[in-house]
């Protein structure tokens, strides 16, 4: 539903999390019947959650974790686990620090070294270790210079995140990732984020995206919104993926996983983000 803002502008009406409850219909089917699973890549998970790539929720053990609760958790390569051999003391320090003290060590610790492309390769191959399904994430600029070393350590999952992605990036400055090009030269699936629009989500499966990441501005980390003023509600989101996905579905005859990033805060969030058309969800805070 759109709204007239001016003579030449207008708004759309978008709906998050606490603007809509989910009624019961006539039918009802017994939890035990109910399959929440999904398949990526010749895998099938039972679990439709998947672990935020956060320093702050996803370690090589918690991703272990995840690969036997039947889920899947996402490890940040461009962190602390690529920066630093021990991450370890630094966490724990992050742990003891107050609001006040955390941002400055954050950035002194982020900038005093930068990501190592042998401890990239290094983190996935630990990763395989332990058993675990090892799905990693790189920003697009990332990407550009460590997504080969990540793959060819055996990467299961190569996940691309940015606060807003396009299959249309212009910038006057350096290369910017093609996702067509990362995509041919993959055998592995390929995830792409963030995205909140019907329009961006089907270009960006067009290019051989095997999951879409979607959530501008909702999480209860992110802060993007309060910074930019930019962000979707996530019903709305999630919807506009969910059609791009199903006409792509019905154009190519490839499925392609929506995954609800983000502004959840409770098991009835899920719910919602289920269905308004989420095949999984990804947490982080929560």
């Amino acid at each position: 539903m759109e709204l007239p803002l001016s003579k030449n502008r207008s708004v759309k009406l978008a709906l998050g999390f606490d603007d809509v409850s989910l009624a019961p219909s006539l039918v009802t089917v017994d939890p035990a019947d109910v399959d929440l699973s999904f398949e990526l890549g010749g895998h099938r998970f039972s679990l439709p959650i998947m672990a935020s790539a956060m320093d702050g929720v996803t370690s090589p053990e918690m991703l272990k974790l995840y690969t036997e609760l039947g889920g899947i958790a996402v490890l940040n390569l461009e962190g602390l686990w690529g920066r630093y051999e021990e991450p370890e003391p630094i966490l724990e320090k992050i742990r003891t620090l107050g609001d006040e003290e955390v941002t400055a060590y954050l950035q002194e610790v982020y900038s005093a070294k930068p990501v190592s492309e042998e401890l990239v390769a290094r983190r996935v191959r630990e990763l395989r270790e332990l058993g675990a399904f090892a799905a990693v994430s790189l920003t697009p600029a990332g990407a550009l210079k460590f997504a080969d070393a990540a793959v060819e350590a055996g990467a299961d999952l190569l996940v691309i995140q940015s606060t807003v992605t396009s299959p249309k990036h212009l910038s006057s400055e350096g290369d910017s990732l093609s996702i067509v090009e990362l995509a041919d030269k993959l055998d592995i699936p390929l995830m792409v984020g963030n995205c909140v629009g019907y329009q961006v989500a089907l270009e960006l499966m067009r290019a051989g995206a095997d999951g879409i990441l979607v959530g501008v501005g909702p999480g209860q980390a992110c802060t993007t919104r309060g910074v930019t003023g930019v962000g979707v509600p996530q019903i709305t989101a999630t919807a506009e993926v969910a059609a791009a996905r199903d006409d792509y579905l019905a154009e190519s005859g490839r499925y392609v996983l929506v995954i609800t990033d983000g502004g959840m805060r409770n098991g009835g969030d899920i719910c919602k983000a289920l269905a308004a058309g989420a095949d999984l969800v990804m947490t982080g805070s929560m």
